[in-house]
């Protein structure tokens, strides 16, 4: 009875692993893709980027709409007066020259005056500031957007990562329960024959039981994280994919010249500062174009109709036109316009306080990230070695367990060695691509346009 328990046992066991494998396998079947494929699919279609896009346009579009006053403004306009009562005119008694003056009415009972107008700005102080500040607020836009690319290019590798991390993870932990597995059947037949204790094929049981949950935890985990990746490439939730990846590829490219110079300039953030800079001298320079004056030429054509019966107004008309020009120029506005430019530049000032708190915050963040990845990569090359190393011990241990020349208890802690250092290996890895992606973010080396 007790082989045919340990017998059922060690089946489930193996089915258990078996479960966990192939959830992990088919995860997704439809589409595999790379992490330059990740990128690439996240800057065609993430939702932030494409509003970040058509913010370009916007801004394209209402440096037109304040351009527009330049152009010609055409307006037809109409009015149609009929009088119930004419208006009345004190005159002259041609009767009795000297005498009271006599009432006349005066005008027509029924008037329509079609007008049709045109003015020409010639010289404005917002139509000035309009045309000298256009190609900055595009230029701002243009350089939101590359703001944007950047960290999606970085979330989306962070991400991509992090998926790797817990897909290798995974892999580690199911060799491991494999492994584990392997040696309780081992334990098993060696308890049976008597050639070991009870207490080592429970240890057994309990190391295995505990490789399965960290197994099962780290497979649940997956979802999650496919499900984050999604969001950040703006991929289609309902839809699945596979990630596809090299490790010996990547250890190839965890190398990066730490010898770089900080640049600040490079860094978006302070380019976005630059430009706001220049807009807002231009905004000092509009109040100081309020000083000007407002030129503006017009014309306008009148077709007047007139007559006092209704039915036959338009019967003739009395056409006028003239053409003209207007200067308007504010002398006193209350200081409106000395304070508004003094108000302008103290804006300007805060801008100037913006660079220099920019300019720490970015240093903090480029020696962080430089720290980060010169700890992760000494890390990780120490760890490599740890695993080679605690492959050998393993492999010694246990077969002196099957010797009976070492306690079982040394064959746990060599597993256990084994499986932290092939975790940890592989964690180091991931850790030491972040960290990179982070240093190449700080430093402003990464490019919008990939």
């Amino acid at each position: 009875m007790l082989k045919r328990t340990i017998f059922v046992i060690i089946n489930i066991v193996h089915l258990s692993f078996y479960t966990y494998a192939q959830r992990v396998a088919t995860t997704d079947t439809t589409q595999y893709l790379t992490l330059d494929q990740c990128v690439a699919y996240a800057l065609q279609n993430q939702p932030t980027l494409q509003q970040s896009v058509i913010g370009i346009s916007i801004a394209r579009k209402t440096n037109a709409i304040a351009l527009s006053a330049w152009l010609p403004q055409v307006n037809l306009t109409g009015t149609l007066t009929h009088y119930f009562q004419l208006p009345s005119a004190l005159e002259v008694n041609q009767v009795t020259p000297g005498g009271p003056l006599v009432a006349v009415n005066t005008g027509i009972s029924n008037t329509a005056t079609p007008t049709i107008s045109a003015s020409e700005t010639l010289f404005s102080p917002d139509v000035l500031y309009a045309a000298k500040s256009a190609h900055l607020y595009v230029k701002q836009a243009e350089q939101a957007l590359d703001s944007t690319k950047i960290n999606i290019i970085a979330t989306v590798s962070t991400s991509f990562y992090n998926l790797l991390q817990t897909l290798e993870q995974i892999n580690v932990l199911k060799e491991d329960t494999t492994r584990l597995a392997k040696n309780l059947s081992d334990t098993y037949h060696q308890y049976i024959g008597g050639t070991v204790d009870k207490t080592d094929y429970e240890e057994a049981t309990i190391t295995l039981n505990n490789s399965k949950a960290q197994l099962r935890q780290q497979t649940e985990n997956i979802r999650p994280q496919y499900a984050v990746l999604k969001q950040f490439i703006g991929y289609p939730p309902e839809k699945e994919f596979n990630v596809l990846f090299d490790t010996l590829q990547m250890q190839q490219e965890i190398v990066y010249d730490t010898s770089q110079q900080l640049q600040y300039e490079k860094r978006i953030e302070f380019q976005l500062l630059e430009t706001a800079k220049s807009l807002q001298h231009q905004n000092v320079n509009y109040y100081r174009y309020a000083f000007l004056p407002t030129v503006s030429g017009f014309y306008s054509y009148n077709a007047e109709y007139e007559n006092n019966s209704l039915p036959h107004l338009f019967d003739r008309s009395y056409p006028f036109s003239f053409i003209g020009a207007s200067v308007s120029l504010p002398l006193f506005t209350g200081l409106r316009r000395i304070r508004s430019v003094q108000r302008a530049k103290l804006q300007e000032r805060i801008i100037d306080w913006d660079i220099v708190n920019l300019k720490s915050e970015i240093y903090t963040q480029y020696t962080t990230a430089l720290a980060n990845y010169k700890g992760n990569l000494y890390n990780f090359q120490l760890l490599k070695d740890n695993v080679a190393l605690a492959k050998d011990t393993y492999g010694v241990v246990s077969l002196q367990y099957k010797q009976g020349v070492v306690a079982y208890l040394n064959l746990i802690t060599a597993e256990s060695n084994l499986i932290t250092s092939e975790i940890n290996y592989t964690s180091s890895l991931f850790q030491v691509l972040i960290s990179k992606v982070d240093l190449e973010k700080a430093m402003g080396n990464i490019p919008p346009n990939r």
